[in-house]
């Protein structure tokens, strides 16, 4: 498999933990390292650690039911062990209040920046989500 199809691979699968709801896999995908960082496209809108951000998209893909997504155009630049990916990416689902017996239709689209590194397999070390809706 090409470095190419393997990021993809690790991105997709953030994702997807959305739409299986098995969190174990973004621990595996992360860089769980101090040099870690993320801006996200939910509030709170600050850069984020390795641990709030694992904890954020727990709470985020819980909340959220029907969930899918679509990535477009991805553009992956690879630099040795380092890996850019920039996309449009399309977020859709079911915002759902479990307390308050009530969901409100979530449909987000967006912009991606996500920074791989190989060590050994592809990490995502950075990801930037900003919403352009």
């Amino acid at each position: 498999m090409s470095d190419n199809e393997e990021i993809i691979q690790v991105i997709e699968a953030l994702f997807e933990a959305g739409v299986t709801k098995d969190m174990s896999v973004l621990q595996k995908i992360h860089l769980d390292d101090s040099r870690f960082s993320s801006f996200g496209d939910l509030p709170p809108f600050e850069l984020k650690d390795y641990q709030t951000t694992i904890l954020l998209e727990e709470l985020k893909f819980a909340s959220i039911s029907d969930y899918t997504y679509e990535i477009h155009s991805p553009k992956i630049s690879v630099f040795g062990d380092t890996a850019v990916v920039a996309f449009n990416l399309i977020q859709n689902g079911m915002l759902v209040d479990n307390k308050a017996f009530t969901g409100k239709h979530l449909s987000m689209k967006g912009r991606a920046t996500f920074v791989l590194v190989k060590s050994p397999t592809w990490k995502i070390a950075h990801i930037h989500i900003s919403k352009t809706d």
